[in-house]
């Protein structure tokens, strides 16, 4: 069975830091692996083969990494070792490192990461590719101010099962620091537990369950849903001089006629998706279909704009087949501008947003007196998919009839 040794080479320069290196024998035919890491030979204690910490100093949390760095290297070869012997076929020291090298490009967090966030794209979750893309962002974030923090000078990438409760909990302290909403954390966190969770069953490695010890939950958050008294205000403000304006409150209140759709399916709503007076969709975020009854009120806004020149059936996404997801975030936040001008001018204390009129119409039909089988607690499940399967689950006329009720009351 191959062995592991760690070992140091000193600089040819003076005062210069050597190099740390793992020696690979097997068959009593030894073979070297360079590693990134640095020290002085003042930090290399040769009878244990180990860098030495400093009781204090500048170079002391560097050490730490570094010792830290070495010991996933020496577990990660280790395993490698084992599992070429577990073949029971011959392998050399060359084996091992090829090895260790193929893993250490295919089973990096990055790496990982950015071929499950090619294949989510290639499978159509662009939007989940979007998230996935915007925690491993965050993560890079962190690590790079780790590396600052502790004076290393390679603020790369790790390794999957490097990740332990220890670096989440840095992690989940790092956005306290930083003032990050613990939702906004949560949701982070979730993420990449899901990315780990998917190398675990691809057999990479065994689970350590670093997450245990951060938050990964959802709290509920400051109610963001308006009475129907101030929907009716904003309904009836006049916006012939300000168009831009106009079409914010339209959209917003589309959204809200259309049972609080979200805006990316709006965007995205086609004309052939209106079929025998019913709009026939499907959520991009969980595919589930949704049917909704389409009303008088949903019409009078649509006949305010010239029909839409592409397949889509609102005036979002005005050009097909160019950067259509870029036309529909661009106009998405000049709306969202737009609607906080409109909140200042209707007197509400929360920014005014297009996820509004989502909480407002699942408020609305709690104030209606609608069953919490027809909509939960005004979004207040612990999850968004909660409350879709609670209106999934029933006949649609039921939904349209609570529909109806709130419509009404405008």
């Amino acid at each position: 069975m191959a062995s592991i040794k760690v070992k140091f080479r000193p600089s040819a320069v003076a005062d210069r830091e050597g190099t740390i290196y793992y020696q690979i024998l097997h068959e009593r035919k030894p073979r070297q692996l360079l590693s990134a890491y640095h020290v002085f030979p003042s930090e290399w204690d040769e009878n244990r083969s180990m860098v030495v910490t400093p009781h204090s100093g500048d170079r002391r949390a560097f050490i730490l990494s570094i010792r830290e760095r070495i010991r996933w290297d020496v577990e990660r070869l280790t395993r490698v070792v084992r599992k070429l012997e577990d073949r029971g076929l011959p392998y050399m020291a060359d084996d091992v490192i090829e090895e260790f090298n193929r893993y250490a490009h295919e089973c990096s967090l990055f790496n990982f990461m950015e071929r499950l966030i090619i294949k989510l794209k290639q499978n159509g979750r662009v939007r989940t590719s979007e998230t996935y893309a915007a925690a491993l962002n965050s993560f890079r974030k962190f690590l790079a101010s780790q590396a600052s923090k502790d004076g290393c000078r390679n603020d790369g990438d790790i390794m999957l099962d490097s990740l332990d409760s220890g670096m989440m909990e840095a992690y989940e302290a790092w956005h306290h620091g930083r003032g990050v909403a613990p939702n906004t954390i949560s949701f982070y966190t979730r993420i990449l537990r899901a990315v780990y969770n998917r190398a675990v069953e691809e057999g990479i490695m065994e689970n350590k369950n670093p997450f245990r010890h951060v938050y990964t939950g959802i709290d509920k958050t400051v109610k963001r849903a308006l009475p129907l008294s101030v929907m009716k205000r904003i309904k009836a403000l006049d916006m012939s001089l300000n168009p831009a304006l106009g079409f914010a409150r339209d959209m917003f209140m589309m959204s809200f006629y259309l049972r609080g759709m979200s805006f990316i399916d709006m965007a995205f709503l086609r004309k052939t998706d209106i079929k025998n007076g019913y709009v026939i969709y499907r959520r991009r975020k969980t595919g589930q279909q949704l049917t909704i009854e389409w009303t008088p009120e949903m019409q009078v806004i649509l006949d305010k704009y010239p029909a839409n020149p592409t397949q889509y059936l609102l005036p979002i996404i005005k050009t097909e087949g160019i950067n259509e997801r870029w036309a529909y975030r661009n106009i998405g936040y000049n709306i969202n501008h737009n609607l906080k001008k409109i909140g200042r001018m209707v007197g509400i204390g929360v920014p005014l947003t297009m996820y509004v009129a989502r909480h407002s119409w699942a408020s609305a039909a709690k104030a209606k007196g609608i069953p919490l089988s027809v909509i939960s607690e005004g979004m207040g499940h612990d999850s968004e998919t909660t409350t879709q399967i609670y209106l999934a689950s029933l006949d649609s006329s039921i939904v349209d009839k609570a529909n109806s009720i709130i419509l009404k009351s405008l």
